[in-house]
């Protein structure tokens, strides 16, 4: 039997409806709970969740918020953790990620729950959460490619050493090479007869890999992705889909030189019919009080784009962690 008639075997089932398909196959990828602000649309296994907004604007602190609520157990010793005690697979293609800020955000959290009492069990379920968490870092295009095509394997490995496979995959930032592709001429990836590297077969390659390893591994992938703003005329008349950051998109004010940001796509095609859902994260004018202690009090909102929600969530970062704010 081949492999696409037996996938098709494993989700058509004889005379069931076509509801009762969709509920088996939900019941067969729960929703995951994740942290804010993700928490305001149902993501499960099989989704593409694309963090955009400028840079800084909080998106690797909401991936490290992210994986902690992934990594942590659900309970244990009778205490209850809230963590889903799933592996985290985070490739690094910004190459500033700060592991210690992982740690950090873990003894917050287990902390929490032992009434701020340092034990040797805390160390214990630390230890265990990091083991949950795998990182690679890449440089450029030719390594990402390079570690994507080793990642099936990887996972298979964890999931016999450690009982889980991969539940959740992150990449911070996938246009991290995007103008060095862009403006390198083409190289070739091999022999005389292989074809060569540019800027679209790469997304190409990265996503047929990223679907190849779905397929094998059923996971939730979460990216960031640093934006391009503009808000000028000559940016506005430049042929690029646009993201309204916040409201209606009016284009007569936007000529008239309305300052509001405008956020420009420049990913190719294939990358944006690949993600499912996308939220748009920056700086906000607000600041929040705080002590004295913590010298960052910048303030951050979300919008969700993909599907659109018509409201915002506002957010902190602090040495804990992400928190919305009223």
């Amino acid at each position: 039997m081949s492999e696409a008639a037996a996938a098709a075997k494993s989700w058509i089932n004889g005379d069931e409806s076509a509801r009762q398909m969709l509920g088996r196959a939900q019941a067969s990828r729960p929703s995951l709970s994740l942290p804010a602000p993700l928490h305001r649309i149902p993501l499960r296994a099989g989704n593409v969740v694309e963090i955009a907004g400028p840079s800084p604007s909080a998106k690797t602190q909401l991936l490290i918020q992210t994986a902690v609520s992934c990594i942590l157990p659900k309970e244990r010793n009778g205490l209850h953790y809230g963590g889903l005690g799933h592996s985290v697979l985070f490739v690094d293609l910004d190459c500033r990620f700060d592991v210690s800020r992982l740690v950090e955000m873990l003894r917050h959290r287990i902390a929490q729950v032992n009434g701020c009492s340092c034990t040797a069990d805390d160390e214990e379920i630390l230890k265990l959460s990091m083991r949950r968490f795998s990182y690679i870092r890449c440089y450029d295009s030719c390594e990402l490619l390079a570690a994507l095509k080793t990642l099936h394997h990887r996972l298979e490995k964890e999931k016999e050493s450690n009982g889980i496979g991969g539940h959740l995959l992150m990449i911070d930032s996938i246009g991290a090479f995007h103008w060095v592709d862009r403006a390198s001429t083409s190289l070739p990836l091999g022999g005389k007869n292989r074809k060569y590297l540019s800027l679209q077969n790469v997304l190409e390659v990265v996503v047929e890999d990223l679907r190849k390893l779905m397929s094998a591994h059923p996971m939730l992938v979460i990216v960031t992705k640093a934006t391009i703003v503009g808000t000028t005329g000559n940016d506005f008349r430049r042929n690029y889909k646009r993201w309204p950051s916040t409201g209606t998109f009016d284009a007569s004010s936007e000529l008239e030189g309305l300052r509001e940001p405008y956020f420009r796509e420049y990913m190719p095609p294939i990358w944006q019919s690949f993600v499912t859902h996308r939220i748009l994260v920056r700086g906000s004018d607000d600041h929040i009080a705080m002590p004295k202690s913590q010298e960052n009090n910048t303030a951050y909102v979300s919008e969700w784009l993909l599907p659109r929600l018509n409201f915002l969530d506002k957010f902190v970062v602090r040495n804990a962690g992400v928190f919305l704010v009223s």
